[in-house]
């Protein structure tokens, strides 16, 4: 997989267009400039985090003993159930657990809506298959955020250009993709378990 193709998985599961209705829930009682602060806020938070799992996350697979076709299956599983959710979207409300006028602070804003446990989970794949393009992923990571910000910070007017039906055909649309990045996944990890193992039976 290479940057680009990265930065576009992480912004579709990051899914900013879909998380707008719900950042917009949860600020709606705190006066515009307090908004602002408190986004860029959240913002960065998720980022801090997201570059701990990107750097950490091999570390982890490795103390584990976990190998690259079983993360890259899991992967595509985990991928492909967001996908869904992107495509059908649950009836019910976001239970976000705030109290009217209270401020977010890392919780639902920066975890899970930014970083989430599926973005986590594509970013500990991508390290782990390809543990030397390290610089490759954090570009991947801070394109897919960057434009994610831009996006969240200006939530209102994405909100009257595309309309509540806008945005839902824009996630879904993005869900589509994401199916089929999520089967390419598992597809590959799949691949290559049966080069593994039936290289390991002709020994």
């Amino acid at each position: 997989m290479d940057t680009w193709s990265a930065a576009i998985m992480l912004f579709l599961i990051m899914d900013p267009l879909g998380n707008l209705p719900v950042f917009m829930s949860v600020l709606k009682s705190i006066e515009p400039k307090r908004r602002r602060v408190i986004l860029i806020r959240e913002l960065i938070f998720a980022l801090v985090i997201l570059l701990i799992f990107l750097f950490s996350g091999q570390a982890v697979l490795d103390f584990l003993n976990v190998r690259q076709e079983t993360v890259s299956i899991a992967g595509g599983i985990i991928l492909f159930l967001i996908a869904l959710k992107m495509i059908f979207p649950p009836q019910s409300g976001n239970a976000l657990g705030l109290a009217v006028g209270e401020e977010p602070f890392l919780v639902p804003l920066a975890i899970p809506m930014i970083a989430g446990p599926s973005t986590l989970a594509a970013l500990i794949l991508l390290a782990n298959q390809g543990p030397n393009r390290m610089l490759d992923w954090t570009l991947a990571l801070g394109g897919a955020w960057l434009i994610s910000a831009i996006i969240l910070l200006f939530s209102e007017v994405f909100h009257r250009l595309l309309g509540e039906r806008g945005l839902t055909a824009m996630e879904r649309l993005m869900g589509m993709i994401l199916v089929m990045i999520s089967i390419q996944m598992f597809l590959d990890g799949i691949s290559h378990y049966l080069v593994h193992a039936s290289g390991a039976l002709q020994q």
